[in-house]
C-alpha cells in the first residue's frame, strides 16, 4: 500500500530569493481570480500588508514562500496558488525551515525528486489504482519533530528581532500556521479537484508521513521543554503534534533568542499510503451443526471440526467488501458440540480496510448469501452496519447476561415423581465451580460462584432414564459440568441434588438474554 516516488537525483543552485517573491506577486493576480474562500481585495490587502523588510530577510535565510505565508498566519487556497508551481522550473534551494515538505522536495535514499506541480498527481493517481468507492477524503499528516523545532527557534528569533513592532503582535493574536496546516492547504484543494470530491472526516483517509535523519535534535527539545511534544491519535496511528508558535513563545530561554538553524542539507524522506477506518457489521448467528467451532481450531497442524462460525460469516462479509482482512467478536461462546439456537448470539465482525461502501440492500444481500449456503451449518439474523459504537451495545449487560439452555440428560435410575418437583423448585440457586477438568490446562484454577435461576425437566416418551433439562443461568456457567459434578468440582449439581450418576449427552443454547441486535 505504500508508494514512493520514483526519483531522481537532485543539484540544487541557489537562486535570487527576492526575484523568487517578485514573482510571487506578479502571480497574485491570476490567483486571486481562483480564490473562492478571500475575496480579491481581501487577498490582495493581506499580500501588501507584509512587511517587506521581514520578507527579504526571511528569504535570504533560505525560507520558502509557502513558510512565509504560514509564518504571517495565512490560510486557505493561497498555498495551492498556481503562481507558487512555477518555481518547479527553476531548481532552488531546500528550506531552511521546512526542509522542503513545502516545496514539495523529499527523498528517497540517496536520490532527491522536486516535484511542485505532480505531487496532488501523484497522491491522486495512487488513490484511483486501489480503487476505492468514497465520497470524501480525509487528509492526514506525520511531520518529524526537527520541523516543529525550527519553527521554534526560528519564532524565537523573530520575537528577539522584531518583538516591539505593531505586525508582530498582531501576528501573536492571529497565530502562525503549522508546516503540517500549509501542508493540507497546499494539497486539499488539487486533491478536490482531481478525485472530484470535498475534503471532510469520514472513513476513507490518505496518510502522509515525512520523518528525518535528524530527530535526535527535535526529540531532546521536545522532552525538555515544559509542555513537551503533543501526540494525536488519528486511526491506529500516533502522529507528532504541533504546538501553537504563540504558547511555545512563553517558554523561551535566553539561548534560544536567537537564530540557530543550521543550513538544511538533506530533505525528508517521503512516504504515502490510502487506507479506510474499520467497517463494523453487527448481527446475531445461529449454529445448527455439533462439529462447526466458533472460531478456526487447529490442533497440531490439524482442523478441528468442518467450519467455523467465523469463517463461514467473516469470510463472506470479507469478500464482499473487497477487505485486506477480518475479525470475529461474539458475546460469549458455544462449545464445538453445542449447537445455538433461538435467537442467536450477537457478534461483530471488524472489517479492515474495505474497498466497497456498503449500503443496506448491500448488507441484506451479503445475510441473503450466508443463509443461503447448501450446508445450512450457520444462519445469520439482523446483519446491519453498525458504528464503532457496537462494541458498547455488545458488552452492555454483557456479565449480567442470563443464558437458558436445553439438555439432554442420562441418569443412572428411573425418573420419579418427586425428581419433578425437586428440579423445578430451584430458583436463584447459588453455584460454586472449580474450573472444569477440560479446560483445566488453557485456564486459571480458580472456584467461581455462579446462580441457576430456573430449571424444569421435560420427559421423552418411552423413557425413564432419559429426559431434557432447561434452564436459565447465569452467564458463564459451566453447564455441562453442573450436570455431571465434575467429580465433585462443582456443586451441587444435577447428580448431587437426584442423588445418581447424571451425565449430560447434548447441550443447546436457547436463549441470550440481550438487547442488542434484536431486530
Amino acid at each position: 500500500m505504500t508508494g514512493v516516488v520514483p526519483l531522481r537525483p537532485a543539484t540544487y543552485t541557489i537562486v535570487s530569493r527576492e526575484s523568487e517573491w517578485r514573482l510571487l506577486e506578479s502571480g497574485m493576480e491570476e490567483q486571486r481570480q481562483r480564490e473562492g474562500d478571500l475575496g480579491e481585495k481581501e487577498l490582495e490587502e493581506v499580500v501588501r500588508a507584509l512587511p517587506s523588510d521581514v520578507v527579504k530577510e526571511l528569504l535570504s535565510h533560505g525560507i520558502c514562500t509557502r513558510c512565509i505565508f504560514r509564518l504571517f498566519g495565512l490560510q486557505g487556497r493561497v498555498y495551492a496558488s498556481p503562481s507558487l508551481s512555477s518555481e518547479q522550473d527553476c531548481q532552488t534551494q531546500l528550506c531552511r525551515l521546512c526542509l522542503g515538505i513545502l516545496q514539495f522536495t523529499y527523498s528517497n535514499g540517496s536520490e532527491t525528486l522536486v516535484k511542485n506541480d505532480n505531487l496532488p498527481l501523484i497522491i491522486a493517481d495512487m488513490v484511483k489504482r486501489h480503487a476505492y468507492q468514497f465520497d470524501t477524503f480525509s487528509l492526514e499528516v506525520s511531520i518529524p519533530p526537527i520541523v516543529l523545532d525550527n519553527d521554534n527557534t526560528l519564532r524565537s528569533y523573530m520575537k528577539t528581532k522584531y518583538g516591539s513592532q505593531p505586525w508582530f503582535q498582531e501576528n501573536l493574536q492571529i497565530g502562525c500556521i503549522s508546516t503540517k496546516d500549509a501542508l493540507k492547504f497546499s494539497l486539499i484543494y488539487p486533491l478536490e479537484n482531481l478525485l472530484e470530491c470535498k475534503s471532510s472526516m469520514g472513513s476513507f483517509r490518505i496518510r502522509l508521513t515525512y520523518s528525518h535523519t535528524n530527530t535526535s535534535k527535535g526529540d531532546e527539545k521536545c522532552s525538555d521543554s515544559a509542555e513537551g511534544c503533543k501526540r494525536r491519535k488519528i486511526g491506529e496511528s500516533n502522529i507528532v503534534g504541533e504546538r501553537s508558535f504563540s504558547s511555545s513563545l512563553e517558554n523561551d530561554s535566553s539561548d534560544c533568542c536567537k537564530f540557530l538553524l543550521e543550513k538544511a542539507n538533506e530533505p525528508c524522506h517521503f512516504t504515502y499510503f490510502c487506507y479506510r477506518t474499520p467497517f463494523y457489521f453487527g448481527g446475531r448467528y445461529l449454529k445448527y451443526s455439533r462439529n462447526v467451532s466458533q472460531t478456526r481450531w487447529i490442533i497440531d497442524d490439524e482442523r478441528m471440526g468442518e467450519a467455523s462460525v467465523e469463517e463461514i460469516i467473516g469470510g463472506n462479509i470479507l469478500q464482499a467488501c473487497q477487505g485486506d482482512s477480518f475479525k470475529f467478536h461474539a458475546a460469549g461462546r458455544e462449545d464445538i458440540d453445542v449447537r445455538m439456537l433461538g435467537p442467536g448470539r450477537p457478534f461483530l465482525v471488524e472489517v479492515q480496510n474495505a474497498r466497497h461502501i456498503p449500503s443496506e440492500l448491500f448488507v441484506k444481500d451479503i445475510e441473503k448469501t450466508i443463509n443461503n449456503m447448501e450446508n445450512k451449518l450457520v444462519r445469520v439474523k439482523n446483519l446491519k452496519l453498525v458504528g464503532s459504537d457496537g462494541w458498547n451495545l455488545m458488552r452492555e449487560g454483557e456479565a449480567e447476561k442470563q443464558k437458558q439452555y436445553a439438555a439432554l440428560v442420562w441418569i443412572s435410575r428411573p425418573l420419579k415423581d418427586e425428581d419433578f418437583q425437586c428440579v423445578s423448585s430451584l430458583k436463584d440457586l447459588k453455584v460454586l465451580q472449580r474450573t472444569p477438568i477440560r479446560v483445566l490446562h488453557r485456564r486459571s484454577p480458580l472456584e467461581r460462584e455462579k446462580i441457576i435461576h430456573w430449571t424444569k425437566i421435560e420427559t421423552i416418551a418411552g423413557s425413564s432414564q432419559y429426559f431434557l433439562l432447561h434452564l436459565c443461568t447465569q452467564a458463564g456457567t459451566y453447564i455441562k459440568e453442573f450436570v455431571h459434578g465434575d467429580l465433585g468440582r462443582t456443586h451441587p449439581s444435577i447428580g448431587s441434588i437426584l442423588g445418581c450418576r447424571a451425565e449430560i449427552l447434548q447441550l443447546d443454547v436457547t436463549d441470550i438474554k440481550m438487547e442488542c441486535f434484536l431486530t
